[in-house]
């Protein structure tokens, strides 16, 4: 299997992470990324270099007002006096129809969700190339090269199309499927990450054209907490075409696999030709954030059910932290949908 990324992503390198009132080390490590690629060469994934598809595949999915926050913020931060190393927003609007402001720090609040998504010196760059290795997969699957495997790190699912969250920038699933959708095709994305895409949700909410679907812990009490309730079926065109599966804490992998039926069913009823497979690896039991108890015979399972699809599928890295068995989840998935397929 084909898989994508480029080095430059390694330049995010996030200090800043607060969890129950208390500052910890952000979970979103560079070191991730070498333990993915072991796992995904361990599945017999050849990696190569993306091309760069400019800004325009980018901005299809979030606005220019946003991109262009995005790339000047680090830049603005330094001049406010005493500032820290990182852009973290103080302030949120109570409303976001509220004015918006001029400063760098009410502009920080307004396009950053939360204190989880810190900005420094090679985010902005980081994340660019996050999207463009999406861009360069989207693009495998339309020349015909087959289903491939994004290595985007920084991930994006909590990325809305003007706001940044929960580790991510920009929405590369999105993007992704944007791209195939601007090609003529009917994509799907399902996301399988132990939180809920809410930003995924939030850009294609209203759209019939893309079918969003994920499976979660339950965010009655589990981040991102104001998205991701099975009520959130979409609104205008897009009602019915948004379906949320939360799961009860600790779901091991007969319900997740049951949940992943359901959504698979509703992939093929919406007549998809491609899939976008969000591919959270932190559903893992030994995952830092305990939300939900996947095994690794779990992830093979999951890896087989997406290939009994029988769609092209293009698996793009979200979540999974460091865990003695992040690299062996994704060989797993990777394994267990290119023998089934």
């Amino acid at each position: 299997m084909k898989a994508i990324f480029d080095d430059r992503q390694w330049l995010h390198d996030p200090k800043h992470f607060m969890a129950n009132g208390k500052i910890l080390p952000n979970p979103e490590q560079p070191g991730r990324i070498e333990v993915l690629q072991a796992g995904a060469r361990a599945a017999g994934c050849v990696f190569e270099t993306p091309k760069d598809a400019g800004l325009g595949p980018i901005a299809a999915v979030h606005t220019a007002e946003y991109l262009t926050f995005f790339k000047n913020i680090y830049r603005r931060w330094q001049y406010i006096d005493g500032a820290g190393d990182e852009v973290i927003p103080n302030i949120h609007p109570a409303r976001r129809s509220d004015g918006y402001p001029k400063s760098a720090t009410g502009q920080s609040g307004y396009h950053q969700a939360d204190t989880a998504c810190p900005i420094a010196k090679g985010t902005y760059e980081a994340a660019y190339w996050s999207a463009q290795s999406a861009i360069g997969g989207a693009d495998h699957l339309l020349d015909g090269g087959g289903s491939a495997y994004v290595l985007s790190r920084p991930p994006g699912h909590h990325a809305f199309g003007d706001l940044a969250g929960g580790f991510c920038f920009l929405n590369n699933s999105a993007i992704a499927a944007q791209r195939l959708r601007d090609a003529g095709l009917r994509p799907a994305i399902v996301d399988v990450d132990v939180h809920h895409g809410n930003g995924t949700q939030g850009i294609f909410y209203d759209r019939d054209d893309v079918l969003t679907v994920s499976l979660h812990a339950d965010p009655d009490r589990f981040y991102p907490f104001f998205w991701g309730h099975a009520q959130e079926r979409g609104e205008g065109r897009g009602l019915g075409c948004n379906l949320n599966l939360p799961l009860a804490r600790g779901t091991h992998d007969e319900g997740f696999l049951k949940a992943l039926g359901t959504a698979l069913e509703r992939v093929s009823m919406h007549g998809a030709d491609v899939v976008v497979v969000a591919l959270g690896l932190d559903a893992s039991i030994d995952d830092p954030f305990q939300g939900l108890a996947v095994t690794q015979d779990g992830f093979s399972r999951i890896g087989a059910a997406f290939a009994a699809l029988g769609l092209p599928v293009l698996f793009v890295q979200e979540g999974g932290y460091l865990s003695d068995s992040l690299g062996k989840n994704l060989t797993r998935v990777l394994d267990g949908y290119q023998t089934a397929a």
